[in-house]
């Protein structure tokens, strides 16, 4: 356990160390939308890129991965709308809840902590879970979050999640990647340095502005709100959901499906990380209670910390 904490450490140091900096307003929070900016457009999709040309086609196609994961995710999400919708959370908040217990922190937190736990070669199926939870689950959750203003909203709210995600440079810089693996395409040399300079910023800068993101809904997450609203939702993404995706697929390789180990436990490793915190940007836009969400978030990745080191002691052990 001992060796474990001591690789996780510093990823959620560093998400402490940019929570810490908003709350003291040691960086100003209008400077987060640039922090936001920069990982997104341009560290992120450069790591992804680098992973995706890299990594051998065959492990960027996994169907029994996306199968499997992508049940998992819908079961998720169909049973955190069952549990939260109730009384004054409709159909808007318990949807985005509902993402936000199926939607793993992969992306900014995700790719590089499972590369340095279980090596580069675990990054195939880590983009894989990235697209199921980009394309479909939250495309499924915004939709969802429609459906008290009747089937023509949820209907438009569908096709504004899937041009988000055309307009989203992550699932280019993972299809770009893709190609050029399939074709063993190379940059040039000096050209291939600078998106690699760019890669290696993402993690870092990531997990920092995590930490911000998080200390900024906080500070504007200001009424209070009831623990049963929140808590549940986060102990589920915690632990329901590492042991569903665990138990899938255990029941997928004993049918015959063909999930290799390393695959296996680099899914349930996924599972088992906290809410990703992108998700109370689309709380806010579609007016959902960000509050309740920044909440789920901040309970999860506080947590995290011990609960998916003791995942990955106990997958490993």
């Amino acid at each position: 356990m001992l060796t474990v904490l001591l690789v996780t450490f510093p990823f959620f140091a560093l998400v402490l160390a940019g929570f810490v900096a908003a709350r003291r307003r040691m960086l100003p929070l209008e400077a987060i939308p640039g922090l936001n900016a920069f990982v997104l457009f341009f560290a992120l999709p450069a790591m992804l890129y680098r992973f995706g040309s890299t990594t051998p086609i065959a492990q960027l196609l996994d169907a029994a991965v996306f199968g499997v994961y992508l049940l998992c995710g819908l079961v998720m999400v169909a049973l955190a709308i069952a549990v939260t919708r109730r009384g004054r959370i409709g159909w808007n908040d318990a949807a985005l809840g509902a993402l936000v217990a199926a939607f793993p922190n992969t992306g900014f937190m995700g790719v590089p902590l499972l590369a340095a736990l279980m090596g580069p070669e675990s990054v195939g199926t880590v983009i894989v879970v990235i697209l199921v939870d980009m394309v479909v689950t939250s495309s499924l959750c915004i939709a969802l979050s429609r459906l008290d203003e009747g089937e023509g909203g949820a209907m438009a709210a569908a096709g504004k999640a899937l041009r988000g995600v055309v307009a989203n440079p992550m699932p280019w810089a993972i299809g770009l990647g893709a190609v050029a693996s399939a074709v063993q395409f190379t940059l040039p040399a000096p050209v291939e340095k600078t998106v690699w300079l760019l890669a290696d910023a993402a993690s870092p800068v990531a997990l920092f502005t995590i930490g911000a993101v998080l200390a900024r809904s906080q500070m504007q997450a200001d009424h209070p709100m009831p623990l049963g609203d929140y808590v549940p939702v986060a102990m589920m993404k915690l632990f329901l959901h590492p042991l569903l995706v665990w138990a899938a697929g255990t029941a997928a390789i004993a049918m015959g499906v063909p999930l290799s180990p390393q695959a296996f436990t680099v899914m349930v490793l996924v599972a088992a990380l906290p809410s990703a915190s992108n998700v109370s940007l689309l709380a806010e836009r579609f007016g959902a209670d960000n509050g309740r969400i920044a909440r789920i978030i901040l309970v999860s990745t506080a947590l995290a910390f011990l609960t998916f080191s003791g995942a990955v002691a106990l997958l490993r052990g």
